[in-house]
């Protein structure tokens, strides 16, 4: 893994300000990549949740990882979940959250989509990620990408005046 972030085929940690891990693996993981990223000025997102139906990365699962992210809070900057997970003021890290859907709610794969609104407003989530929602199915992809760059904006005005 260190070697893969470091070297390797496409050299990950010289071109990517952020990358992220499985926790699974234990401290090694973020203390390899740690090695390498952080005095190139990296920072590392862990997987802490996910947002397929009967995903396993939940209760002592996210826990644990934001266990980690604490101890390696100088490479570690956030985590991929659908919420925040630390209501904690003194604590800052990013929450990315997958899973974002304006016209849908699920697909045939287990995937379960929420809006911006409820990802950014509700859920106090800092940062959505949109795939098929931009990309899917003969869509103008510049004009999705406006829709859920609009929505999410707005919705996030909305939590700063609530």
């Amino acid at each position: 893994m260190k070697h893969q972030y470091s070297k390797g085929i496409y050299k990950i940690a010289e071109w990517a300000d952020i990358t992220n891990a499985h926790p699974l693996p234990g401290d090694g993981i973020v203390s390899g990549l740690k090695e390498v990223g952080l005095p190139l000025g990296r920072g590392l997102l862990l997987l802490a949740e996910m947002s397929s139906k009967g995903s396993l990365a939940t209760g002592t699962y996210t826990e644990a990882a934001v266990e980690m992210a604490r101890r390696h809070k100088d490479f570690v900057i956030g985590f991929i979940a659908g919420r925040q997970l630390i209501s904690n003021d003194g604590e800052d890290f990013i929450v990315m959250s997958p899973g974002v859907g304006l016209d849908t709610s699920k697909d045939g794969l287990g995937q379960q989509y929420r809006t911006p609104k409820n990802v950014i407003f509700e859920s106090g989530s800092d940062i959505i990620i949109v795939g098929r929602g931009i990309y899917g199915n003969d869509k103008d992809v510049v004009a999705e990408a406006q829709r859920y760059r609009d929505a999410g904006w707005n919705a996030y005005l909305e939590r700063l005046t609530n």
